[in-house]
């Protein structure tokens, strides 16, 4: 679509052939004699540039600049002045002018400066969206819940993003790990710099201290040339060392240093190199527990453990479930371009009565099976995988799904305490839930948290 422009001057002559000139080159063209004339037009219309003049009645250009920025802001300005002195055009700059014309205005001139901010225009926009879609898809947006446990993650992301702190996050396979890593280095000033992941289970014990701090050249057999540490790869950004339980206790000491010192020195290397990075760690282990034993260092775990994020499994957050499957059902029917809108309650209800073992990671395997294979508008028992079809559906669930997790949440609970032999300890333990949150469960379940045995029996 062609660029939209509005020309400002109270000298009609200067109006129309700027338009003129403008309208040749393909532009829209639209014209006023005065500042409020156009502060009218811009309250009414999309431009993408205004030319204005500065003395003009009424409204003049610094003037119509500033009213026009609160109410168009996305609107570039170039002001015309027939007082060429460099007072004028710092003035017009510093009130927000993208650039400034000198009367009488050369045709030539007026023409690459326009082309020239269109185009700064578009690529700006371009940018814009860039950043959107990648907030999108590494902010909150892909961290789905409205559950408890969730709104809790929530709440310490807000808080410890805007921070250096390091963080420490504990949730099992599935969970969303890197996800809130993601999140917190996205909602921080580091946000233009870069997020960089690294699993230190995936890496062998002999390649991870290069890959984490680097080498120098001929400093071991196959190092023929100098590498780049990821520690320095990610200066000034964030590093994000996934399965941190996994690094080998002689790398431990050498990670601490670099995080309590901003420096590290290379694989066969003499000179420390400095770097800026903020360090985001996550394990599916009991590091506390690994420090007893030796498998940990003590004083590393608690520099990595400034702040600590407990992600909660999908056991623990039944609620969510239909939301999570909804979110997945509107992802695959874009990747797949099919338009399927929903899932039936029975096939719900089966999802709610699982046993989620591999987490949000394992139903949303789950959910893109079932599109593959569904050809109605909603997800029915049929497109599930057989081995969720065999299970039993419990009957006499409502439909509302709101009140059917509530009910099966309950029934689920009251089951685990009569395994345990009414042993709440016990039970939450197996619930994976600690006691205090299994005792408000219950109250909000109308669970009597004294006689439970009547009520089970």
């Amino acid at each position: 679509m062609p660029s939209k422009i509005l020309i400002v001057d109270d000298e009609k002559p200067i109006r129309d052939s700027l338009k003129m000139v403008l309208a040749e080159e393909g532009f829209i063209t639209d014209s006023a004699g005065d500042g409020e004339e156009a502060l009218l037009k811009i309250q009414d219309n999309s431009y993408d540039i205004v030319i204005s003049d500065i003395k003009m009645p009424k409204m003049d250009g610094m003037q119509l600049l500033e009213s026009s920025s609160k109410v168009s802001p996305e609107t570039f300005f170039i002001i015309m002045t027939a007082y060429a002195s460099v007072k004028t055009a710092i003035e017009a700059l510093r009130f927000g002018a993208y650039d400034y014309l000198i009367k009488p205005v050369e045709f030539e001139d007026l023409i690459i400066r326009v082309k020239r901010l269109i185009d700064y225009k578009m690529l700006a926009q371009e940018n814009k969206i860039l950043r959107q879609r990648i907030s999108a898809g590494t902010g909150f947006t892909n961290l789905i819940g409205n559950s408890k446990p969730m709104k809790k993650v929530f709440e310490i992301i807000s808080q410890v993003a805007p921070t250096n702190s390091n963080v420490l996050i504990f949730g099992k396979s599935g969970t969303g790990k890197e996800l809130v890593a993601k999140a917190i280095h996205y909602n921080s000033s580091r946000k233009d710099k870069i997020f960089l992941p690294i699993n230190c289970g995936a890496i062998s014990e002999n390649l991870i201290e290069s890959e984490l701090f680097g080498h120098k050249r001929g400093s071991f057999t196959g190092a023929t040339e100098d590498k780049t540490g990821l520690f320095k790869v990610a200066d000034g950004g964030t590093l994000f060392l996934d399965e941190i339980g996994e690094l080998p206790l002689n790398l431990q000491v050498k990670l601490l240093r670099a995080i309590e010192d901003r420096e590290f020195i290379p694989v066969g290397g003499v000179k420390p190199v400095s770097t800026d990075v903020r360090i985001i760690a996550a394990t599916n282990q009991d590091l506390f527990e690994k420090t007893k034993t030796n498998e940990f260092r003590e004083d590393l775990y608690y520099r990595l453990n400034v702040i600590e994020i407990k992600l909660p499994t999908l056991n623990e957050r039944f609620e969510d479930i239909p939301l999570l499957v909804n979110h997945f059902i509107e992802k695959f029917s874009k990747e797949m371009g099919k338009k399927i809108i929903g899932i039936d309650n029975e096939p719900m209800k089966i999802l709610l009565n699982h046993d989620w073992r591999g987490g949000v990671r394992e139903l949303e395997n789950i959910i893109e099976r079932a599109m593959i294979f569904a050809s109605k508008e909603n997800i029915s028992v049929d497109d599930l995988a057989d081995y969720l079809k065999g299970k039993s559906i419990q009957e006499g669930y409502p439909d509302a799904l709101k009140d059917a997790t509530r009910d099966f949440e309950k029934e689920h609970i009251l089951k685990t305490i009569k395994k345990f032999e009414y042993d709440k300890e016990k039970a939450a333990r197996a619930l994976e839930i600690g006691i205090s949150s299994l005792y408000r469960k219950m109250d909000d379940l109308g669970i009597p948290t004294r006689s439970v045995k009547e009520e089970l029996n």
